[in-house]
């Protein structure tokens, strides 16, 4: 392999993290003021959580594994795989797996506590970088596409068991898009893409709050007080922000009017907030963020670098897309957070590990 080892991190990336985890942590401080007082009597407490707990684990994270050679992770592809099935599997085991709102989606063992699936979407992504990279461009469905369909999806149905939707379509489509930049024949990912489309209809339709999710979609009037009760507030917000919104901290909505105001939900509060000028401001940011990512992808030495940064970066980016388009109404509800504003210590501690193995990448140039 053809590489030149850099002893310094890309700076430019570097501070683009840095500026979008400070402005998603001063979200998430406003929004989450009186749900953090209802529930502990204090307003800072979500702050100060993910502060401590997720921000500087995760940041801590970031800094070891920025300096370690990213092809050491191909050592740890087979375990992180098994041990993201074993995850998947303890979060239905009782006194180990936590339960809310119907969904087995945490495990919780003493003073820790966290979501496996972040785990097996960082596991996932690892796994198909590393497969690409040894079998290329295989022409033979059997013995180049097949296998990695059967890892993903594994992976995905048993995030799908918990139930997660949101998390399964986000590690299937992030993998979808890694086998494309892959080199993977467009006939057959088309091919795979028209038979996961079907079942994907078929795992809407077997349950039914999915189904209403979906006609609430197509038509916001459908049950207003109930199914669609959640999408009407969120567009609430974002509508009555206007050009500059109400002003940082003076969000109505968050105030028990919208549901899950700290996760799924931050991105309305904040367009209440700070208005659309603000908003477009940092959405600018983290596009600008995506790009100087992708763009250290695709200066990376060997195919493993370059499929393995661009893959981080898209499972980043999906979830945001995902997430501030069904807020908006653009797509269907799926319960995603938006990466370094949702709260949420899990997410951003895989979140910011990760980035660590794009700064070690951009330690490197082809």
């Amino acid at each position: 392999m053809n590489k030149a080892k850099t002893n310094r991190v890309d700076y430019i990336f570097l501070g683009l993290t840095m500026a979008i985890l400070v402005v998603g942590l001063l979200v998430l401080s406003s929004a989450s003021t009186v749900e953090s007082y209802n529930n502990f009597g204090t307003t800072t407490y979500y702050f100060m959580h993910q502060l401590l707990y997720g921000c500087l684990i995760g940041l801590v994270a970031m800094a070891i594994i920025s300096k370690i050679d990213y092809h050491y992770w191909q050592k740890f592809i087979i375990p992180a795989i098994i041990t993201s099935i074993i995850l998947l599997i303890l979060v239905k085991v009782p006194h180990i797996g936590f339960s809310a709102k119907g969904a087995s989606r945490w495990i919780h063992l003493g003073p820790i506590f966290f979501q496996p699936a972040e785990i097996a979407k960082l596991a996932v992504i690892l796994f198909t970088a590393g497969w690409l990279s040894k079998t290329g461009r295989h022409s033979s469905f059997k013995l180049g596409l097949l296998p990695a369909l059967a890892v993903i999806g594994v992976i995905g149905l048993m995030t799908l068991w918990q139930p997660d939707l949101g998390s399964m379509l986000s590690i299937v489509l992030t993998a979808a898009i890694m086998l494309f930049v892959g080199g993977v024949s467009i006939k057959q990912l088309g091919t795979v893409a028209g038979a996961s489309a079907l079942a994907l209809l078929i795992i809407i339709k077997i349950e039914p709050y999915r189904a209403q999710r979906l006609t609430t979609f197509l038509n916001r009037t459908t049950d207003p007080l109930g199914i669609a009760y959640h999408i009407n507030q969120a567009i609430l917000a974002i509508g009555s922000g206007g050009w500059w919104g109400y002003g940082y901290g003076l969000s109505r909505q968050k105030h028990n009017y919208l549901p899950e105001a700290i996760g799924d939900s931050v991105f309305a509060i904040m367009a209440e907030e700070l208005g659309l000028i603000r908003v477009l401001a940092i959405i600018t940011l983290f596009l600008g963020f995506s790009l100087r990512g992708i763009k250290i992808a695709t200066e990376a030495p060997d195919r493993f670098g370059k499929i393995l940064g661009f893959g981080i970066m898209a499972g980043i980016i999906v979830n945001a897309i995902i997430n501030i388009g069904a807020i908006m109404g653009l797509l269907p509800l799926t319960g995603i957070p938006l990466p370094f504003f949702s709260y949420g210590s899990s997410s951003m501690i895989i979140t910011l590990a990760s980035l660590g193995i794009v700064l070690n990448i951009s330690r490197y140039k082809s």
